[in-house]
């Protein structure tokens, strides 16, 4: 009995079709910039007062791979502030269409505007007077004539060599949708600390969290005043364990801070016999205690550090260890 011949691997050594494909991905976004900029003004200005003034929801949805885009824009504007989820038009036929209240908003996507599913969603809509809103990149289609508000995308070619499989089509539904919850995002003044309540877990809540909520405070600060003696600021940075030891003014400010670094570059000499300001570097890296701590990481990684005072008033409150940052996640 013969067996079935081995399959041999297709090897890919061109990638030209990838750069076409990123090329027309481009300039299909520079069209919907100028679209933007120019007839699509006005309807998307509209589309964001609508969701703004909405007491409810908006409801996306859309069919295949409209529908893939339909529930990340629901996602993404859920995430930066406007309630939103996405609905499935087969499943609307069968229940989901009671999700729906008139006083949410219904953005629905569709690239051709015929999408057959979409059907009962519309008819829905307009029987019970919810506001909807259409994607799409033909005026003339039926789902365009039944909208309160049309955003009608410029038609470009698919990046698919047979312009069957949407490509370019897509990706420019994705930024309408991203582009459309950074306005409302920013019209609301939805803020950092209103981004960590929808984001409290992974390293992108860490990132959120502010230094106050992660730094070391009270005794466990590595700090001596201004003419202490270098043996005595030696067993500090010993006992305290941070690699460092900020150095204050007779009013409690601070002055300056000693590490490793200043360390090596006293050894030639006797160290001992100096205070910590003879030793130490002025004007060191701090961080405010409300910032965030994606931008105390920031500064350890930009400047080499492992530790950063926190500063309040110009007086150190606290102190943040890389290891401390690492520890809740971020990165």
């Amino acid at each position: 009995m013969s067996s079935a011949p081995a399959h041999k691997p297709h090897l890919v050594d061109d990638v030209s079709p990838a750069i076409r494909t990123l090329r027309m991905d481009a300039a299909g976004l520079q069209a919907m910039e100028n679209a933007l900029a120019g007839p699509m003004h006005e309807p998307f200005q509209r589309t964001c007062e609508m969701i703004s003034n909405a007491e409810g929801r908006v409801i996306v949805t859309g069919m295949g791979k409209s529908g893939h885009v339909g529930a990340k824009v629901a996602a993404t504007l859920a995430s930066t502030g406007t309630p939103a989820f996405f609905v499935h038009p087969a499943e609307a036929s069968h229940g989901d269409l009671g999700m729906i209240t008139p006083h949410d908003v219904i953005l629905a996507l569709s690239w051709s505007g015929e999408t057959a599913e979409l059907r009962n969603i519309v008819f829905y809509s307009r029987r019970f007077r919810v506001p909807f809103i259409a994607m799409t990149s033909r005026p003339d289609s039926t789902l365009a004539q039944y909208a309160d508000i049309s955003l009608v995308m410029p038609r470009v070619e698919e990046a698919c060599p047979h312009g069957l499989a949407p490509t370019t089509s897509t990706l420019m539904q994705l930024a309408l949708g991203d582009a459309l919850a950074i306005a409302l995002l920013e019209s609301r003044g939805f803020t950092a600390d209103d981004f960590l309540k929808f984001h409290p877990g992974g390293s992108l809540g860490a990132n959120l969290t502010h230094v106050r909520d992660v730094m070391h405070r009270g005794d466990r600060l590595p700090l001596a005043p201004v003419g202490t003696p270098m043996g005595e600021a030696l067993l500090l940075i010993s006992q305290k364990g941070f690699g460092c030891l900020g150095v204050t003014d007779k009013h409690g400010r601070l002055a300056g801070i000693i590490t490793d670094g200043d360390l090596r570059r006293h050894l030639t000499g006797d160290i001992f016999s100096h205070n910590v300001e003879d030793v130490m570097t002025p004007d060191p890296k701090t961080i405010a205690p409300d910032a965030l701590v994606a931008s105390a990481l920031d500064i350890l990684n930009s400047a080499a550090i492992t530790a950063l005072l926190v500063v309040e008033r110009n007086k150190p409150v606290g102190i943040v260890h890389l290891h401390d940052l690492l520890r809740i996640g971020a990165v």
